[in-house]
Parts: C-alpha cells; sequence; structure tokens
C-alpha cells in the first residue's frame, strides 16, 4: 500500500511555529511522504498539490490562507493550533499525534465546509476576484460617514443598508466577525448565508439568513473614499460609488479535518463559554 502524502503549512512568522515544524517533520516523515514544508501565504507548488492532506501550524487565521490557497485542489485541512483561540484549527500538537494513523487511514472523515466567490468586475480600478472561507466584509472606511449599500438576492431587493458596512457570512463564518456583530450562530456543514450589517442607521434592519442557491449583489449606491471589501479580514480591495459585488457559493467546498470526540458544541462551550451559566461565588448553594 502507498504512503499518504502530506503537504506542512505554517505562519512562519508566528512565534514558535518555525521550531515545532522542525521537531515534528521527522515524526511526520516516518509516517507519510511529505511533498513540501512552507509558509503558508506562499504559493505551493505544483507538485505539492497531489497531497492527500494538508497539516496546517499556526491558528485560524493560517488554516483560512490555507483554505483558500488550496481551494481549487480539495485537500482537506488539518488545523495544529499554536495560536490564540483555535475554533477552526481545533488540535493541539498532542492531539494531532494522538489521531494521525486514524486521520490517514481515512477514519476521521472531514468535514465540508462550504465557501463563497466574491466578484467586483464593473470597476477598473478595482477590479477583484476571491474566495472566502469566512466572510466577505464591506467596511465604511475614512472619512467614516455612513454608506449606503443596496443588497439583492436572487434579483430581488433585499434591503437598502444605511451604516457601517454589513457582513456576508458563511457558516463557518458565523463564529467570526458576524458574531461579533450580534449575528447568529449556524452549524458549520449548513447551506446558508448570512448578511449582518454593521452599525445600522435603523433599528428595524437586523441580520438575515438566505439559501446559498442565489447570488448575493450588492451594489455601492454611495460609499466613502476609503470604503473597502474585504476577504476573511485578509484580502481587499477599494470600492468606488457604483461598484458591484456579486457573491455566489463556490463551487468547491473546504475540507476541514476535526478533532475526533468533540463537537462542534463542545467547541463553541470551551472557547466561546457558549451556553454556561453564571460563576456563582457559592457553587454549593447558588442562592446564598
Amino acid at each position: 500500500m502507498s504512503r499518504k502524502r502530506i503537504v506542512i503549512l505554517g505562519h512562519m512568522d508566528k512565534p514558535g511555529v518555525a521550531e515545532q515544524i522542525e521537531r515534528l517533520q521527522p515524526w511526520l516523515a516516518q509516517r507519510a511522504e511529505v511533498l513540501a514544508v512552507s509558509p503558508a501565504n506562499q504559493p505551493l507548488a505544483d507538485d505539492a498539490k497531489a497531497a492527500d492532506l494538508c497539516v496546517v501550524f499556526g491558528g485560524d487565521g493560517t488554516l483560512l490562507a490555507a483554505a483558500r490557497a488550496l481551494a481549487e485542489t480539495g485537500i482537506p485541512l488539518l488545523g495544529v493550533n499554536l495560536g490564540k483561540l483555535g475554533f477552526l484549527a481545533e488540535f493541539t500538537v498532542e492531539q494531532m499525534q494522538q489521531h494521525f494513523a486514524d486521520i490517514l487511514a481515512g477514519r476521521v472523515k472531514p468535514t465540508e465546509r462550504m465557501m463563497l466567490e466574491a466578484r467586483l468586475a464593473n470597476c477598473q480600478a478595482h477590479a477583484f476576484s476571491a474566495t472566502a472561507v469566512n466572510d466577505v466584509a464591506i467596511h465604511a472606511g475614512p472619512p467614516h460617514r455612513m454608506i449606503d449599500l443596496a443588497v439583492a438576492h436572487g434579483g430581488r431587493r433585499v434591503s437598502q443598508y444605511l451604516g457601517d458596512g454589513l457582513v456576508v457570512s458563511t457558516p463557518t463564518g458565523s463564529t467570526a466577525h458576524n458574531l461579533s456583530l450580534g449575528g447568529p450562530i449556524l452549524q458549520p456543514t449548513l447551506d446558508a448565508i448570512v448578511i449582518t450589517p454593521v452599525g445600522p442607521h435603523t433599528l428595524s434592519l437586523r441580520p438575515i439568513v438566505l439559501s446559498s442557491d442565489k447570488p448575493i449583489t450588492i451594489t455601492a449606491s454611495r460609499v466613502n473614499a476609503g470604503s473597502d471589501v474585504s476577504i476573511d479580514g485578509q484580502a481587499a480591495t477599494g470600492l468606488c460609488d457604483g461598484d458591484t459585488i456579486e457573491i455566489t457559493r463556490a463551487d468547491r467546498t473546504v475540507r476541514i479535518i476535526p478533532c475526533p470526540g468533540r463537537s462542534f458544541f463542545d467547541t463553541l462551550t470551551d472557547k466561546l463559554h457558549w451556553g454556561r451559566g453564571p460563576e456563582y461565588r457559592n457553587k454549593d448553594n447558588p442562592l446564598a
């Protein structure tokens, strides 16, 4: 039976990441054929795109960058958290080593997460196309006046968004920028899109969940000189009055290896303290 092929990506500028990869590379090479070791923010060689698995060392941002870089390959991603939160990069080094044989053998199945394609084509100054794992965000930017965005879904008007911008999120990204704005949490394997306003200039405009089978079109009716569109908080382009951003469900999904024995709700509870009760001073008698 042929050995599984892996690539190793890392946030090499983050303290401790390069050292951890150097320490673990011999251990990984004993168990799989290592095709490449590369910074996550650099293009991957074509021959490395034939890998069976990508092991990503860093944090959630590193995993997002790797997911976009490998979007066309379908290679599953195993995230080893060496960052702060580790919501997407679920594994500790010890958990990765514990489950690595089962992952290579296919006994741990990746979860399929939808992605978005964002395209800005009607502006010569800001022509742009990118894949988003978490979200597509429009920010008002300097001089920080309220901006005006017209949103449609499948050609039908949704609403006029007056405020500081909006975030269009995947279910995976629902626990990121969307959550901080008061948007809903979605199970990450759903096929749905959340639109969440940023600082809306109305009491009635609230987050909305839409089907992913129709394009979302955002027209910049009025924006600022510094307004922009950002992808996963990592890639961005400017925005002019009259620009139109079309957002569609990507043809491919991102495949993320889950940590065995942990559910999405376990991660919500452990990482974000979701559903936990208050911390009473007298735990034996909360009414005291």
